[in-house]
């Protein structure tokens, strides 16, 4: 079936639809960061590039990038409809991680990036460890509950 508006109209009515994040992940997130005791996180919080969660005390930014959004190796695809469109999107949203990261860096603080399929149960122990290295000393030596 054909579109009812015109292809600006199209695009000036998507344009306003605003995204309310990334909530699946980050719901699954706190349910780890809960299960592990992780704690001393928040979210929401007014930092360079808008991280999905912070640990202020250990000055550790983390966030949850989707594979389709942020190009992940094992598991981006490429639309094959608006392919240009969708690869230089891809394109400037790693860009802009790239800058993230190196803003936050420079400021002292600490980067971790986690892939939406890291979030999977098979991955949680690879997940625990990551972060604890990150947030050094935050949840020492504790073992992911079976």
């Amino acid at each position: 079936m054909a579109d009812v508006f015109s292809k600006a109209k199209r695009s000036e009515v998507m344009s306003r639809i605003r995204s309310d994040g990334n909530k699946k992940t980050e719901l699954t997130l706190i349910a780890f960061f809960r299960a592990n005791r992780l704690t001393g996180w928040r979210r929401r919080q007014p930092l360079f590039g808008r991280p999905d969660f912070v640990f202020r005390e250990h000055k550790v930014a983390v966030f949850v990038d989707g594979c389709f959004w942020h190009g992940c190796p094992k598991h981006g695809t490429q639309p094959k409809t608006n392919a240009g469109f969708w690869s230089e999107k891809i394109r400037r949203n790693k860009t802009r991680d790239r800058l993230v990261n190196a803003t936050l860096r420079k400021a002292g603080w600490g980067v971790v990036r986690i892939w939406e399929h890291e979030l999977r149960p098979k991955n949680k122990t690879y997940l625990l460890r990551k972060l604890n290295r990150a947030v050094a000393g935050l949840a020492h030596n504790r073992e992911a509950p079976s």
